[in-house]
């Protein structure tokens, strides 16, 4: 059974329309690098997770004159102070974001932008959000109260009375 690509569900024309750009591109050149932007592109939200400002700069760090380029949102980060001149292409800014970036004398580009500039991808460093940091994923995993497990358990309350007991704490029995 042939594997169907995932095609996007989203309403958002300007979506739909990078979407055809880049399977254009992707189809019409041999670059690996439009084939991973269609491809995540067409993810779901969930999988297209927002890049804070502070880890933007850590990956960019020594990268000086490249373009970072977010299939996702790049959020503004109150914790750093100094903002490096960066070129970024994301699907989305937040305010904040965009603001100290092109204080900083860096610029914000779009997906259609990067296509005219770079359509084979060169001179770019592709970044992703965290993906698993969703509370949800905490949830995943081996049973919660299995030896060795890590895994958060549905709790209707944090409580002494709910889940604090045995196999919790050495005081009352054991403690995995």
């Amino acid at each position: 059974v042939k594997n169907k690509k995932r095609e996007i569900k989203s309403e958002n024309p300007y979506l739909v329309l990078l979407c055809k750009l880049y399977k254009f591109l992707a189809r019409r050149t041999d670059s690996k690098f439009n084939k991973v932007i269609y491809k995540r592109l067409n993810m779901s939200g969930r999988n297209r997770p927002p890049l804070s400002l502070s880890k933007l700069m850590k990956f960019m760090d020594g990268k000086d004159g490249k373009i970072a380029v977010v299939v996702g949102a790049v959020t503004d980060d109150k914790r750093v102070y100094d903002v490096p001149e960066l070129k970024v292409c994301a699907l989305r800014f937040t305010e904040g974001a965009r603001a100290r970036i092109t204080k900083a004398g860096g610029e914000c580009i779009t997906f259609d932008k990067l296509a005219m500039r770079s359509p084979l991808g060169k001179g770019t460093v592709l970044l992703r959000g965290p993906v698993k940091s969703r509370e949800a994923e905490r949830h995943f995993g081996k049973a919660p109260g299995v030896p060795g497990s890590k895994t958060k358990p549905y709790v209707r309350s944090k409580g002494r009375k709910f889940e604090k007991a045995r196999g919790r704490r050495k005081s009352r029995g054991f403690k995995t």
